[in-house]
C-alpha cells in the first residue's frame, strides 16, 4: 500500500496550495461548509480508498483478467447510483450513448487481453470478477459522492468549491493512508520520504488529474464527466499504434469505434 499512498499523501500538499493561492492570491471566497458537506466528503473518500485496495487485490490473482475488464462498468454504474443518491437523471439517448461507451471499453479490453467470449462468460464464476465489479462500483460511488459534496457547498466560485472539495477530500485521505501505513506497514513510510522527488512527481501528476476531475464534477453530472473521461483509452490506443507501432485487433478497432460513437454522441447532446 505504499505506493497506493504517494497519489495521497503527496497531491496533498499541492491541493492546499491550490486553495490557498485562489482564496489568498486571487481573493476568492471559501465556500460554506455545512454537516452534509462532511458526510459526502467523508464518504467519498473511503469509497476511493476502498477502491484503491480492491485494485490492488484484483491484481493480486492469477485471473484477474475478466474482472479487470469488467470494472470498467464503472459508467454505467454512475448513471443508476447517481440517479438513486443524487436524483440526477439524463436522457436517454444520453443513457445509449453511455452504455455504447462503456461497451466499447469493454470490447478494447477484452481485445487487448485477447479475452474470448468463452473465457469471458466462464469468468463470472471467478471470485476475481466480482472484486472486478466492486471496483468498478466504489470507483463510481466516489465520483457520485464528490459531486455530492460539491453540490453542497454554497459558494460563488467553481474554482474555489472544486479545490475546497479536493483539499478537504486529500486531507482526509492522507490522514487514512497515513495511520494504515503506521499500523501495518511502517516500513513504507521510510521508503516514500527517501524517495521524495519521485513521490513528489507521482503526486503532482495525481492533483493536476484530480483537479480536473473535481472542477468536472462541481460543473456537471458524473455521469457525463465519468464516461467522457474513458477517452483517455482513445488516446492510449492511438499512441500504441502510431508512436510504438503496436498491432492492434479486430476486437479493439471495434470497441475503439463504439467509445468514439459514445464519446461524440455525448458531447453532441450535452451541446444541443
Amino acid at each position: 500500500m505504499g505506493a497506493a499512498s504517494v497519489r495521497f499523501l503527496y497531491a496533498c500538499p499541492f491541493a492546499l496550495a491550490w486553495l490557498a493561492l485562489l482564496t489568498l492570491g486571487f481573493g476568492l471566497n471559501l465556500p460554506t461548509t455545512s454537516a452534509t458537506f462532511v458526510i459526502w466528503i467523508i464518504t467519498g473518500s473511503i469509497a476511493q480508498i476502498t477502491f484503491t485496495f480492491l485494485l490492488m487485490w484484483l491484481f493480486s490473482f492469477s485471473n484477474f483478467t475478466v474482472g479487470t475488464a469488467l470494472s470498467k462498468t464503472e459508467v454505467v454504474q454512475v448513471v443508476v447510483l447517481e440517479a438513486i443518491l443524487l436524483h440526477e437523471l439524463i436522457s436517454g439517448l444520453a443513457t445509449c450513448a453511455v452504455v455504447v461507451a462503456t461497451a466499447g471499453v469493454l470490447i478494447m479490453t477484452a481485445g487487448k487481453s485477447k479475452l474470448s467470449v468463452a473465457s469471458l462468460v466462464s469468468g463470472l464464476r471467478q471470485k476475481s470478477t466480482v472484486i472486478g465489479l466492486a471496483c468498478g462500483f466504489f470507483l463510481g460511488l466516489s465520483a457520485v459522492l464528490f459531486r455530492g459534496a460539491a453540490l453542497s457547498l454554497e459558494g460563488d466560485s467553481i474554482l474555489a468549491t472544486s479545490a475546497y472539495t479536493l483539499a478537504v477530500a486529500t486531507v482526509f485521505q492522507s490522514i487514512m493512508m497515513f495511520v494504515w501505513l503506521y499500523i501495518r506497514e511502517p516500513g513504507q513510510i521510510t521508503g516514500t520520504i527517501t524517495h521524495w522527488r519521485r513521490c513528489a512527481t507521482v503526486g503532482f501528476a495525481g492533483w493536476i488529474a484530480s483537479i480536473c476531475w473535481f472542477i468536472a464534477f462541481t460543473l456537471t453530472n458524473a455521469a457525463f464527466v465519468r464516461a467522457l473521461g474513458q477517452i483517455e483509452l482513445l488516446f492510449t490506443f492511438l499512441a500504441s499504434v502510431l508512436i510504438f507501432r503496436e498491432k492492434v485487433s479486430r476486437k479493439e478497432i471495434v470497441g475503439v469505434m463504439l467509445l468514439v460513437v459514445g464519446i461524440v454522441v455525448l458531447v453532441l447532446e450535452k451541446v444541443y
